[in-house]
Formats: structure tokens, C-alpha cells, sequence
């Protein structure tokens, strides 16, 4: 396959060309967990060339994932999430090298596996791994891209780059947050579709060296209004 012809689209904006490609095809991201954040971030960074992209997840495809894991279909009811994710991703791009971890981010190999990498995505739904994943990039000086989602509302920021504030300056006190009552389930299929995206971006941005990052700030979007928020943080 002619890679110029591949990435042609990309390769043509000023902001990204030849170099940025290249930038690319060298970086090494992780993404912990695979559902319907990280559906949607692996996706796109594997359509972009990104050269190697670890997936973390311990969980099984489920009938009521499909509405919004896009990665899956219903043959895949009961699956490993990180090994059909790595399937059909190697099938999307055969020039990525896609590592499947069919397994939890625990304290005991965070830091054998997020070393590995540099920069790691959040496609997970709960406080205690992000507090994981957290602590771990910082003592290791990787970057965290963090992404949530409710109902029809999302949020995304970058921690830990270039000396910002980290999770921790958002949320400092994690009993409380384990104390929080947790929220519905329910979501719309888009919401995290498009928080998804919006991390995948920041991923690309750090990467290739365009645009702001949102290093210190925290943006949020409701789906319903689409108005969005940007806080510093």
C-alpha cells in the first residue's frame, strides 16, 4: 500500500505534512479501557498512523454495549474486548502495531505497562483507576488525556504535560469521590463518541505539535444545547 496515498488527507495540512507523520508512526499510546470512550479513540488514532497502541481491558463484549461501542458487533456478544478491538483495528490499518492487554490496570502492572508508552487515554468509568493511572504517568512523566462522560454530557483535559496540573489539582480528594452516589447508566450512544474524539485530538496534538493543548483547563460540552465550557483548572 502507498502510505502517501493513505494518509494523503492529513499529509496535505500545513500543520501536520510529512514530519508530523513521521511523529506519528514513532509515538506510543495506551489506551485503558476499551469501550465506548476508547471505541472511538482507537479508531481514529489508528486511522492517523499512530505507531503503536496498546489497549487495555479486562471486560467482554455485551449485548448492551453495542449501542455505543462502535469496535464490536453482535457476534462478538462474550468476547474479549482487547482481543476483538485488536482485530479489527490491525484490520483498519496493517501498518499499526496493535497490543492487546486482556486484563484490569492494577497497582501491581501500572507501571510495567504505562511505561511502555507515551502518553495514555482514559476510556474508563470509574474514579479509582483514573487515580491509578494518574499517580502512575506522574511518577513516570507520561501524560494523561483524561475524558468522562453522563448521560448527555462529556469532559475532557490533559494532565501531567509539560509541568500542568494533574488529575489530583481537578479532583483532590479521592474518598470523597469514592463516596459520590454513582449516576445513572444510561448515555447517549453519541456522548461518548464524541468525548472519544475529542481525546483522540489532544493525543494528535501533543503528538505532532499543533494547536493548544488543554493542559490546565478543563472543557465540557452538553449534548443537548451543545454549549461547552472551558474552566482553568
Amino acid at each position: 500500500m502507498d502510505l502517501k496515498e493513505r494518509y494523503n488527507r492529513q499529509l496535505i495540512l500545513p500543520e501536520i505534512g510529512e514530519e508530523g507523520q513521521a511523529r506519528l508512526q514513532q509515538a506510543r499510546v495506551l489506551i485503558v479501557g476499551v469501550g465506548g470512550l476508547g471505541s472511538p479513540i482507537a479508531l481514529y488514532l489508528t486511522g492517523a498512523g499512530v505507531g503503536t497502541i496498546g489497549l487495555i481491558d479486562d471486560d467482554v463484549v455485551s449485548e448492551s454495549n453495542l449501542q455505543r461501542q462502535v469496535l464490536y458487533n453482535e457476534k462478538e456478544v462474550g468476547l474479549s474486548k482487547a482481543e476483538k478491538a485488536r482485530e479489527h483495528l490491525q484490520a483498519l490499518n496493517s501498518h499499526v502495531c496493535i497490543k492487546a492487554y486482556p486484563e484490569r490496570l492494577t497497582a501491581e502492572n501500572a507501571e510495567a505497562i504505562i511505561g511502555q508508552y507515551d502518553l495514555v487515554l482514559d476510556g474508563c468509568d470509574n474514579f479509582a483507576t483514573r487515580y491509578l493511572i494518574n499517580d502512575t504517568c506522574v511518577r513516570l512523566g507520561k501524560v494523561y488525556i483524561y475524558g468522562a462522560i453522563r448521560a448527555f454530557d462529556g469532559q475532557v483535559s490533559v494532565f501531567n504535560y509539560q509541568g500542568g496540573p494533574d488529575y489530583r489539582r481537578l479532583f483532590p480528594d479521592e474518598e470523597e469521590m469514592y463516596r459520590m452516589p454513582h449516576p445513572p447508566k444510561g448515555v447517549l450512544g453519541v456522548t461518548p463518541g464524541l468525548i472519544g474524539c475529542a481525546e483522540a485530538n489532544e493525543a494528535l496534538k501533543i503528538i505532532v505539535g499543533y494547536g493548544e493543548v488543554l493542559s490546565g483547563k478543563l472543557w465540557q460540552i452538553d449534548l443537548k444545547t451543545l454549549e461547552t465550557f472551558t474552566i482553568l483548572i
